[in-house]
């Protein structure tokens, strides 16, 4: 296999190169690969996987690598599995289809240990072997689809010289173009009836004349479609309208009812607004209940329109008990669970914690979670509101008492340094970190390595067919 390197120029005003005969060597960050020009610059790649030798051609220069794509392949990696998804590579939702399940999961533990130790410059103990998913499709419990009258032609169609009509589509978003939509066919996320409720709703919306939203211009009636899914079975709908029209809104939404009776949530939204989020927007009932539930180990978790909920039950369920594993509570506790989204991890660890006390900056997360507690009868968490490097103060905890175990689950940029600190200041026995990035991971846990020996790392596959990984990492207090 040729491994010897050369480039030559392309037309000066394009300023890219085409380096020939690169062999694939790592898999990066966000789900890119690495080869090398041969000035010996790293070239990222975001079409290969490794063990694939190719020809490169650039799109970006820097002073200390290149990013580029492969448009030759000399001879293919034995790393590769066909893909399954006929939308591959256009849709860019599932980046790592074309890579064995197996080599997925090394390249995400390997990310995991490189960023622990490159960027936090941490002494690790031997790492517990990445916790694979057992569905490795149809996974997700949410999806969310948008609506365009300008849908993302294929290069066939692009090069035809028919006449494209249907320009209508339900989908995704081509990356980096946010006006340009992706129709979907068939998905291998989220299981079914997803694909035909999405089908269905095009499909009748189209018979009916309900025009497709155009986001440059601002008009069409139909916005977005988000369909939700619990491991009981049950399904929520949200339709979400730009023009308020109500014959046509209620002929689509009774549709639905009638074809689907095994929805259990049917809801819209009426947003006018330039963007597309509903957090800020009346989210309305239009039959069934306005929430769907979710189960735990007996625990029912109620999730609404707005709520965050882990979009891998099944995995989410798998990290929780390794959390609750790393904190091996003996009954005595009292527990923080910071940025505690609706709860779930709070009152996952509550019957094995004499208390544990929930803090997340969401007003309507805290108010499911109290909701929830309630529920599920369990009277040992309290939850509580606010920015958290605010509310995490020395008089919160002069209320709150000094927690024995920290466990904190913060959003992908990591915690904040005032957090940090004030986790410091307590000095808790131990700390269970869950992330969802391993570099500001990283990051934080440098912060803590003098007063914090690692005493377990695990990562956990949430998401197969992507590079995103879970980790969770216990900390226990030096000696």
């Amino acid at each position: 296999m040729p491994t010897d390197a050369y480039f030559c120029h392309m037309r000066k005003k394009t300023k890219r190169v085409v380096f020939e005969n690169v062999m694939v060597t790592d898999a990066a960050a966000k789900g890119k690969t690495i080869g090398k020009a041969p000035d010996g610059r790293v070239i990222f790649l975001n079409n290969t996987v490794p063990g694939d030798v190719v020809d490169v051609q650039t799109t970006k220069k820097r002073k200390a690598y290149f990013e580029g794509t492969a448009i030759n392949f000399h001879s293919l990696s034995d790393k590769r599995v066909d893909p399954v998804c006929q939308h591959f590579n256009v849709c860019g939702g599932c980046k790592w289809q074309d890579m064995g399940y197996e080599h997925q999961l090394f390249y995400k533990q390997k990310e995991v240990e490189n960023n622990l130790k490159r960027i936090g410059h941490l002494d690790l103990p031997e790492l517990t072997p990445i916790l694979g998913s057992e569905q490795q499709y149809f996974y997700r419990n949410k999806m969310e689809f948008s609506f365009s009258d300008s849908r993302w032609l294929t290069l066939e169609e692009v090069k035809s010289d028919n006449q494209i009509e249907d320009r209508n589509a339900l989908g995704f978003h081509i990356p980096g173009m946010w006006d340009k939509i992706l129709d979907i066919k068939k998905c291998h996320l989220q299981k079914d009836p997803s694909n035909a409720i999405r089908l269905e709703t095009k499909k009748f919306a189209v018979e009916n004349g309900l025009t497709f939203f155009n986001p440059r211009n601002q008009y069409g009636m139909l916005r977005t479609l988000m369909i939700r899914t619990s491991s009981i079975g049950e399904i929520m709908i949200l339709v979400q309208f730009f023009e308020n029209d109500k014959e046509k809104r209620e002929l689509l939404l009774n549709h639905l009812s009638i074809t689907f009776p095994e929805i259990t949530s049917l809801l819209y939204v009426i947003n006018p607004k330039q963007n597309d989020t509903i957090y800020d927007q009346e989210i309305i009932c239009f039959s069934g209940r306005d929430h769907i539930f979710e189960e735990m180990e007996g625990l029912k978790f109620k999730i609404n329109a707005k709520s965050f909920y882990q979009t891998n039950s099944e995995q989410a369920y798998e990290l929780y008990k390794i959390t609750r594993n790393f904190a091996d509570l003996k009954g005595d506790e009292l527990v923080y669970d910071l940025y505690t989204g609706t709860g779930t991890i709070a009152q996952f660890v509550s019957k094995k914690a004499k208390k544990v006390v929930g803090i997340e900056s969401v007003p309507e997360a805290i108010l499911d979670a109290k909701a929830n507690a309630e529920r599920n009868e369990i009277e040992n968490v309290d939850f509580f509101v606010g920015d958290m490097k605010n509310v995490f103060n020395e008089q919160f905890i002069a209320q709150n008492g000094v927690p024995d175990v920290i466990i904190t689950d913060p959003p992908r940029d990591g915690m904040h340094k005032d957090v940090v600190q004030q986790i410091l200041n307590i000095a808790p026995k131990k700390v269970v970190y869950v992330s969802c990035n391993s570099a500001t991971q990283a990051r934080d846990l440098e912060l803590m390595k003098e007063m914090y020996d690692i005493t377990k790392v695990q990562p956990v596959d949430m998401f197969p067919q992507t590079h995103h990984v879970e980790n969770v990492v216990l900390l226990e207090k030096k000696v």
